[in-house]
């Protein structure tokens, strides 16, 4: 799959673009049963909330070694319909992905994201260029009820803005500060809610502004992350780097697999 130039052009305009069922209802079925299994792992990678401690986020399933790691996982960013689009926006066959996730909203517990951007954490991670796209798969229904995402559009033309350490959340990290939030929601374009169904997929930019709420609603809201960057922009050596379960040091240029490789890898498994 290919990107059209329409398409291409609402990407730079908006900084964000949605592909309504890019996976079929099997596929969705093999990722969220393999997604269950990780949630089962015990590991620094995994990050809980909740009285039920169930988890918030996971990392790091794209590798085949690890606690977390998935032979699933590791095929699907490299599915022809997802990894050919990341070569067109990126402008660059020569990609890895910086990290994977799978953020996980149970209901009535799954807690919010604060406003940020991606790039506020990846440039302290010694990434020097915003020139990363992120890939978002849904496995359940993403609703407002849900807490959905919500994207700021165009506000990824404004560049960076400097983030301050949020501990307000089980998963500690780089928010925006309110007055600039509050700024850039006066001055750019009305938020929109990133609503869909399993099967949908959405792209962002790294630098767009974007948040979600808590789910209110009785069923779970999963969703699954893979952020494509330029094997040439990787980080730098910094102080104190992160973990690699967020910021990985395997470079390697990512090869495309046959489209169906999530079956197939769903297959050998069973």
């Amino acid at each position: 799959m290919l990107l059209g130039s329409s398409e291409l052009a609402n990407f730079d305009r908006d900084g964000f673009l949605i592909i309504r069922k890019l996976f079929s209802e099997e596929e969705v079925f093999i990722l969220r049963k393999e997604a269950a299994r990780i949630a089962q792992v015990e590991a620094e990678c995994v990050i809980r909330e909740g009285k039920s401690k169930t988890p918030k986020i996971m990392f790091r399933m794209h590798e085949t070694d690890g606690p977390t790691g998935s032979k699933i996982y590791n095929a699907t960013p490299r599915l022809p319909r997802i990894l050919r689009p990341a070569i067109q926006l990126l402008q660059d066959d020569q990609l890895y992905l910086h990290h994977s996730k799978i953020n996980l909203k149970s209901a009535i517990e799954g807690s919010v994201w604060p406003w940020h951007q991606d790039f506020g954490q990846w440039q302290l991670d010694g990434i020097k260029n915003p020139d990363l796209v992120t890939f978002m798969i849904m496995l359940d229904d993403a609703t407002e009820l849900g807490g959905c995402l919500y994207f700021q559009p165009a506000s990824h033309k404004s560049g960076r803005i400097k983030p301050f350490w949020d501990e307000t959340t089980p998963y500690k990290f780089l928010a925006l500060p309110p007055d600039d939030v509050q700024r850039s929601l006066r001055e750019g374009l009305a938020p929109v809610p990133i609503t869909g169904k399993p099967g949908d997929t959405v792209i962002f930019h790294c630098n767009l502004l974007h948040a979600s709420g808590q789910n209110l609603s009785p069923t779970d809201r999963w969703q699954v992350y893979f952020c494509f960057n330029r094997v040439s922009n990787h980080p730098s050596d910094v102080e104190q780097p992160r973990p690699d379960y967020v910021r990985s040091l395997n470079w390697s240029v990512m090869e495309a697999v046959d489209d169906t490789a999530i079956i197939q890898a769903e297959a050998i498994i069973s």
